[in-house]
């Protein structure tokens, strides 16, 4: 054989008793067969069959593989970011005509999607209070295709009765689907309270190192795999090899990030919630929290993110007081070994509910850092808060 065609051809070298712990990265656009009538009913394959890279190689198939036994699923698809996920959920089913139902708390992209593109391509949409089962059974219409929820509610932490609005949503032939981003697969599975989709912005818990973007969706039926796989091809959806292999790596250890972040939060809203500049501090484990009961009864466990309200005469000095912060890092997303602080604005979001709270909102996430380093930290930004004119 000729130096030039051995310099292209690879050779095959035996992988018998090579067993890694680590998954293999598998790179690949084009996909070969072993002859011509293998490569004729390469469609034939079906879902579990290997045909071109953009629908899945090695590598990524074992991420799905891993989300669909945690959610309690039949298929899951990757997607370059947790809302290019929550797109690619809802409009394979949505079309001219049709009705889609959104929690009034749901991820502001979400909202946007829903108002800039939907309503452009001719898609009625409304939204619901997210603690109100019955203004959903008010809402729905016989053109509802599908009712969209966020548990816990973006920033603000709503948690809805997911079973009561499934139901409802299901005796009007709607699909459900529940953006999980929050609690992730571990704390909380939306498919075994009755909904038919799932997603997860596995940028943020699940890959947990603030490095890599990606998105999930996970189908309880094998009858919407269909739709979905066929959408992602039509749009040329895809997820590099090598980011899949990071979120591979960060799930190994998200187990006991996630119980460490949900301690150490846990205890900081208790001791916030006390201090006289706040008002309320949004976190469901929280037995001060509007909807802990039904937290109580249908999650495993709490997330590293918790919102906090200061008084109206605090609030203003919030966003400067945040230079105070000396561990905490100023960012917007959440879930790595980083601790986050965001000032975030609900105002804007909100149609179907009233917000009465204060115009900014501190959301924080706990990272991996020394809990005492960041309850100093902490204790740092209320001062700043307490004398603004002090601020460190």
């Amino acid at each position: 054989m000729n130096d030039l065609t051995q310099c292209v051809l690879t050779p095959q070298v035996p992988t018998e008793g090579f067993v890694p712990l680590a998954v293999g990265v598998h790179r690949a656009s084009t996909i070969v067969f072993k002859d011509a009538a293998a490569y004729a009913s390469r469609l034939n394959r079906g879902i579990q069959g290997y045909s071109y890279g953009l629908y899945g190689t090695p590598t990524t198939r074992t991420l799905e593989a891993k989300l669909s036994d945690l959610e309690g699923g039949a298929w899951t698809f990757l997607a370059p970011s947790g809302q290019a996920a929550n797109a690619m959920a809802v409009l394979p089913f949505l079309a001219s005509g049709d009705h889609i139902l959104i929690a009034d708390t749901a991820y502001p992209p979400m909202r946007d999607l829903a108002e800039t593109d939907l309503r452009r391509l001719g898609v009625e949409v409304d939204f619901f209070d997210p603690l109100s089962p019955q203004d959903v059974a008010s809402k729905m219409r016989d053109t509802t295709r599908v009712v969209w929820c966020e548990s816990p509610g973006s920033t603000t932490m709503e948690i809805i009765d997911l079973p009561r609005i499934a139901s409802i949503a299901h005796n009007r032939g709607a699909l459900v689907g529940v953006d999980n981003t929050w609690a992730t697969p571990l704390n909380f599975k939306p498919l075994a309270h009755g909904a038919d989709i799932v997603t997860e912005a596995l940028t943020k818990f699940v890959s947990g190192h603030s490095d890599v973007l990606m998105g999930s969706i996970t189908v309880k039926e094998e009858i919407l795999i269909k739709p979905i796989r066929s959408l992602i091809g039509r749009m040329g959806i895809g997820v590099s090899p090598d980011d899949a292999s990071l979120v591979l790596r960060g799930f190994e250890t998200l187990g006991v990030r996630l119980r460490h972040s949900e301690r150490v939060a846990l205890t900081f809203a208790r001791k916030i919630e006390n201090h006289p500049l706040v008002e309320k501090v949004l976190h469901p484990a929280l037995e001060s929290f509007p909807g802990h009961e039904i937290w109580k009864r249908d999650f495993l466990g709490s997330s590293g993110v918790f919102s906090i309200l200061f008084r109206q005469s605090a609030a203003p000095h919030v966003a400067a007081a945040l230079d105070a912060f000396r561990v905490f890092a100023i960012g917007a997303s959440w879930g790595g070994t980083r601790s986050l602080a965001a000032p975030m604005s609900v105002q804007t979001s909100r149609s179907a509910t009233s917000w009465s709270g204060p115009a900014v909102i501190l959301r924080l996430s706990i990272g991996l850092e020394d809990e005492g380093e960041l309850w100093a930290d902490i204790e740092r930004l209320l001062a700043s808060i307490e004398t603004p004119d002090k601020a460190a």
